[in-house]
């Protein structure tokens, strides 16, 4: 457990200097209890604009508001006691100019509670993200793949093969030079990923990227099998509650259908025993 014996919540500095340790631990949540469960096991949790797609049906994040990502916020704050939460800013929160940016950062932060953001993008996002960190917002960064450009990447393909390493390099040490306090890595090929670790002070995140990055994230419903309209290569399935869960709605049915359920210990009786 990364976090066994910590007596408050990690910071962004404390993740910043964690690079080259041991390997950072991440999950997605979006609900109080979800939270409550990965706390003592992860080192910080995304409150992702993935929260679109894997609980409110939207077919990618771009219909996501800041209403959603502050409700999530809030929710997941009162599950955590010692990890780190770092909420995802939505499409059109941030990308018309470093001012908006700083506005809806700021309320991110001040209704949930949240230390830290995360934005999509690289060199495109660098003054964004110094003018962020020099006015007190720390900033988690996200290159490669990045799903609120869907449509300008034409679809959720590897980031960086050949000749267009060079540009996503760029894109790290824009984001790091700009005073990013981690950046995270999304579907990029294993070698990219292990050279811009290297070349970076600042923790690399994986997503679809390398074991040797500083740390790793998923989709908490991906992990668990909560999400199951499609399998990303790079998802490892740790869990059934997808199918569990069916089973026992299915169980559940199957028991009122039958009046088998509720039984004698499910019901009250008209008096009231004495104890």
């Amino acid at each position: 457990m990364s976090t066994t014996g910590q007596s408050r919540a990690k910071t962004p500095e404390d993740i910043r200097n964690a690079k080259g340790g041991a390997p950072l631990v991440s999950l997605t949540a979006y609900t109080t209890p979800m939270a409550q469960m990965m706390d003592d096991h992860v080192d910080f949790v995304l409150v992702g604009d993935s929260v679109g797609m894997v609980l409110h049906g939207l077919e990618s994040t771009l219909g996501v508001t800041m209403e959603m990502m502050i409700l999530h916020g809030q929710a997941v704050a009162r599950g955590l006691k010692t990890a780190m939460m770092v909420v995802d800013m939505p499409f059109g929160s941030y990308e018309e100019s470093k001012e908006q940016a700083f506005r809806n950062a700021a309320r991110i932060l001040r209704e949930t509670g949240a230390p830290a953001v995360k934005l999509e993008g690289g060199v495109d996002m660098a003054e964004t993200i110094r003018f962020l960190t020099a006015r007190g917002i720390p900033v988690m960064a996200h290159i490669g793949l990045t799903p609120q450009s869907i449509h300008t990447l034409g679809g959720y393909k590897v980031q960086g093969r050949g000749a267009a390493a060079g540009k996503l390099m760029a894109d790290a040490r824009a984001v790091a030079e700009a005073g990013a306090f981690a950046v995270v890595l999304e579907k990029v090929p294993q070698g990219l990923a292990d050279a811009v670790t290297a070349q970076l002070k600042i923790p690399t995140i994986g997503i679809g990227a390398s074991a040797g990055c500083d740390g790793q994230i998923l989709v908490v419903d991906d992990m668990l099998g909560l999400f199951t309209a499609f399998k990303p290569k790079f998802v490892k399935r740790y869990g059934t509650l997808g199918k569990d869960g069916e089973a026992a709605i299915a169980a559940y049915a199957a028991d009122v259908r039958a009046r088998q359920f509720p039984g004698p210990e499910h019901v009250f009786s008209d008096v009231e025993r004495s104890a």
